[in-house]
């Protein structure tokens, strides 16, 4: 390292060099996209404040702790000696859901593979491992990947990776919005990125139609009350009567508002690594219905379904097959009646009721 007499021990010359280094070899450990953010106080504070107040994000209290609050508004909080946030985005698309029986239901697309919090976890472990071995020394960091206090999207807007749209996911114009984010903080000063410039949505409303549950409350605004993806995945207790018809045949997660955005269908293509090939795009519901708590952990306990928990995969299992009226799955719905869940239980009643009246 050269000293500039900046204090730090970095030449601007050297910051250059070092950052495209970093995004060199995030590129060769498997990232799509790379890049970098200063560690400062979020423009968006304000309006993630606005959408506490009105009670948007539902029983995801976590969202609303103080600390946690301070933090989403400046990652320094988080990591008071942060010099620089490396942004990485991870292709994960893994093409169109098949034909399926009366009785299966769909899983959101992220989760058809493995828990991808460990495997970019692992790949942010290795980038600054490699770091250390650049510098010659320990590197203070803290990676994070859809589990720290961070707003995420706000970073990767920062870092150039793309723009937020109308359904609340950040788009790529390469590659649009079926990535995973990674962060990773660091004491290292690396050489910031612009931001992205503007919105690319313009005049486009097609999420916004599309979402049956008329989540998308107005563009860039999403009240999770109302969302499919946290009524299956987030939620613990019962889906309320008026929303569970519009879940349609989505069990786990929901991609409706990325599948219909053109921004996706002009260029979302199968992502390469190999562990978020096809797995489980479709689940055989009376399976799942059949699972006890042992099942379940040996089904699904490396796998982002874990997440639902035994109850409420049950759960969304029995409303899908009540959407369906899937009259094959009688026996397993009968069953489930008597499962020692109640919570189970209740929407097993509700969905023979469907299948009955249809």
């Amino acid at each position: 390292m050269i000293d500039s007499g900046r204090g730090d021990g970095y030449s601007l010359s050297g910051m250059r060099t070092l950052t495209e280094a970093v995004k060199h070899e995030a590129k060769e450990l498997g990232f799509d996209l790379v890049g970098i953010a200063q560690p400062e106080p979020s423009p968006h504070a304000a309006r993630y404040k606005a959408w506490l107040a009105n009670g948007y994000h539902a029983e995801m209290g976590y969202l609303a702790r103080r600390d946690a609050v301070e933090k989403r508004a400046d990652p320094r909080f988080v990591m008071q000696n942060a010099r620089s946030i490396v942004v990485v985005g991870l292709n994960y698309y893994p093409g169109d859901h098949r034909a399926h029986r009366e009785q299966q239901g769909k899983v959101s697309r992220y989760a058809w593979g493995a828990d991808y919090h460990d495997v970019l976890l692992d790949r942010l472990k290795q980038l600054a491992t490699w770091l250390e071995g650049r510098l010659g020394r320990e590197v203070a960091r803290r990676a994070y990947v859809d589990f720290g206090p961070l707003m995420e999207r706000e970073l990767a807007r920062r870092a150039g990776l793309g723009w937020f749209g109308k359904n609340t996911n950040l788009i790529h114009p390469a590659i649009g919005s079926y990535f995973f984010l990674g962060e990773l903080l660091l004491d290292v000063p690396l050489t910031a990125d612009v931001p992205f410039p503007g919105n690319r949505c313009g005049t486009c409303t097609a999420c916004l139609d599309a979402c049956p549950t008329s989540a998308l409350v107005a563009p860039g605004v999403l009240d999770a009350n109302r969302c499919i993806s946290y009524l299956t995945i987030e939620h613990r207790g019962r889906i309320p009567k008026a929303l569970r018809s519009l879940m349609e045949d989505w069990v786990f997660g929901c991609d409706i508002c990325q599948e219909v955005c053109p921004w996706n269908q002009r260029f979302a293509s199968p992502a390469d690594q190999s562990v978020f090939r096809p797995a489980r795009p479709m689940l055989d519901l009376i399976d799942v219905l059949s699972l006890d708590q042992e099942g379940f952990r040996a089904r699904f306990r490396e796998t982002p379904l874990w997440r639902a928990k035994r109850r409420g995969l049950l759960r969304n299992a029995a409303v899908v097959l009540g959407n369906l009226r899937a009259a094959a799955a009688v026996p397993a719905l009968k069953a489930a009646v008597q499962d020692e869940d109640p919570l189970v239980r209740e929407h097993a009643v509700w969905a023979l009721s469907q299948i009955s009246s249809g």
